[in-house]
């Protein structure tokens, strides 16, 4: 992905004669520098990294985080997409500190944010009940972003064509007792 962007911004570059900017939306385990994260101490490389290597400050990495709310993904790859419930942020996390502040949504800067706390990453795929397994990493948040936006709670993006698996959500925690 990473070459890709760089051939586009060159082919644009010299077909519009001048200095291209270019926004890449993606998940923030891939626009986020990989090097700030234990994913990045482990040996993975995202887009983020590579982009900020080779355009410095000129580069901007933008995240997004949310405490609960309500997202579409599936359970599995490939699988169907549903809605499902955001379990509040587990303690320790920069969603459950930003959570702290009171205030529903907000941006901001991450320079002055220090340490190394678990961040969340869901995206196409989002498995509640093994959440802390497969959807959080420890992150050094000022190393990784340079700005958030925080929504404290989040509404699921609905597809054009819903699924029954969409329209029902997820079965309850307490199924088949239903409390």
């Amino acid at each position: 992905m990473a070459e890709t962007l760089d051939a586009l911004v060159a082919h644009l570059d010299a077909t519009q004669g001048g200095r291209t900017k270019a926004v890449v939306w993606a998940h923030n385990s891939h626009v986020g520098d990989a090097r700030a994260t234990e994913l990045g101490q482990a040996g993975e490389l995202n887009v983020g990294q590579l982009v900020r290597e080779r355009a410095g400050a000129e580069a901007l990495l933008v995240g997004f985080s949310t405490y609960t709310g309500t997202v579409t993904a599936a359970s599995n790859w490939g699988g169907p997409a549903e809605r499902k419930r955001v379990r509040p942020a587990l303690p320790g996390s920069w969603e459950e500190l930003f959570h702290e502040t009171g205030v529903p949504r907000f941006r901001l800067d991450t320079a002055r944010l220090d340490g190394r706390r678990l961040e969340r990453a869901i995206g196409v795929v989002y498995r509640p009940e093994t959440e802390r397994l497969s959807h959080y990493f420890h992150a050094r948040i000022a190393a990784q972003l340079d700005l958030v936006i925080h929504m404290d709670e989040t509404r699921a993006l609905e597809p054009l064509e819903r699924t029954s698996e969409w329209e029902e959500g997820e079965l309850p925690a307490t199924y088949p007792w239903g409390v």
